[in-house]
């Protein structure tokens, strides 16, 4: 491994910034004064008193168990159960922004993947890791677009990448270039917003993009990019987790476990029916799957796997992660998971 700088551009790093500040304050400001003021009583009040205690959950949007949850009431009904419910906060976006939202106490949980947590659990996080979901195989990876003269890993020497920073999509880079021997250095990372990359991509002004589902799907489905290489073939460790705020945890055990319980059964059912979980609200305007992006997702979530409780093998893999991105320097330190992991099965409550 090289001990070479890498060669970043680093234009688009202030931007980033600015999104997760406006990330957090729209997570702050966009829960009505009354979730907030419920959330602060439920704090204070125990299930099954007078109070109903509120889990503050970043919004769903279109797609999804949550988005289900939300239209039909399954989620606050599992909830009440409890004697709490969902109070909607914000929309869901990166996992560092939700971080900081957490630490602040402004949110209760929020879902993000094991490599942006590793990068938020190096700072002082006021949260722990409660339930994992194994690596999206089939849904990320590094992207080149179809008449891209790029056909292997070792033809993006000297080239430029499109990733987000010390997250999903550059680790995904890193293992593709490490599994192929390849230098950091040799190739550009052009660090991007995500929800920025795709004009830029399809512009040609990168030559690939290192990206997960949220963001291949529609590239793939408009038959514009196909993977150089999935999670699979890089051997990802990249688990989406789900990360819950200590104070909420210790004070709401029983929420935490019906949460996660609903999390579970939730996504097996969506496994088997991917297509009754896409555009759950619209079909139609810019939140909503067209055909071709309908049918890419459902391919992949047939693929998938649900949410589960953190396992020992889930945590070696966690540490593999954080190891890794000590050796590519993206992170200054080792950052130990192990003292962030919440087992949830060991939690009072009916689920598991």
């Amino acid at each position: 491994m090289t001990s070479r700088a890498p060669r970043r551009t680093r234009r688009h790093l202030a931007s980033a910034v600015a999104l997760a500040a406006a990330t957090v304050i729209a997570l702050t400001g966009c829960g009505s004064s009354d979730a907030k003021s419920s959330s602060a009583a439920g704090d204070k009040n125990a299930p099954g008193g007078n109070a109903t205690v509120s889990l503050r959950i970043p919004d769903p949007g279109n797609n999804g168990v949550l988005a289900l949850g939300k239209k039909d009431g399954s989620l606050d009904a599992a909830l009440a159960k409890v004697g709490a419910k969902v109070a909607w906060t914000g929309s869901t976006g990166p996992f560092a922004p939700a971080a900081q939202a957490i630490n602040a106490g402004q949110l209760d949980v929020a879902l993000g993947s094991i490599t942006s947590g590793v990068a938020a659990l190096g700072q002082k996080p006021s949260f722990k890791l409660f339930a994992a979901t194994a690596p999206d195989l089939a849904g990320e990876g590094i992207l080149v677009k179809n008449d891209s003269k790029i056909h292997s890993i070792q033809d993006l020497v000297g080239r430029k990448v499109a990733c987000s920073q010390g997250g999903s999509s550059e680790y995904l880079l890193l293992k593709a270039l490490e599994q192929a021997n390849i230098p950091a250095d040799k190739v550009e990372r052009v660090y991007l917003r995500a929800d920025q990359t795709a004009p830029v991509f399809n512009a040609g002004q990168v030559d690939a993009w290192a990206t997960w589902a949220t963001y291949s799907v529609p590239a793939i489905a408009a038959s514009n990019a196909h993977w150089l290489a999935d999670g699979r073939a890089l051997g990802s460790d990249n688990y989406s987790v789900w990360a819950v705020r200590n104070a909420f945890a210790d004070k709401h055990p029983e929420i935490v476990k019906a949460f996660y319980a609903y999390l579970h059964e939730a996504g097996t059912k969506e496994i088997a029916d991917p297509a009754a979980y896409i555009n759950v609200f619209t079909d139609s305007g810019p939140t909503a799957y067209g055909a071709e992006p309908k049918k890419v997702q459902v391919d992949f979530t047939r693929q998938g796997a649900t949410v589960q409780p953190i396992q020992p093998s889930d945590v070696e893999r966690f540490g593999k992660v954080a190891q890794f991105f000590l050796d590519q320097k993206v992170t200054p330190s080792l950052v130990d998971v192990k003292p962030h992991l919440l087992d949830v099965t060991t939690l009072p409550g009916a689920g598991g």
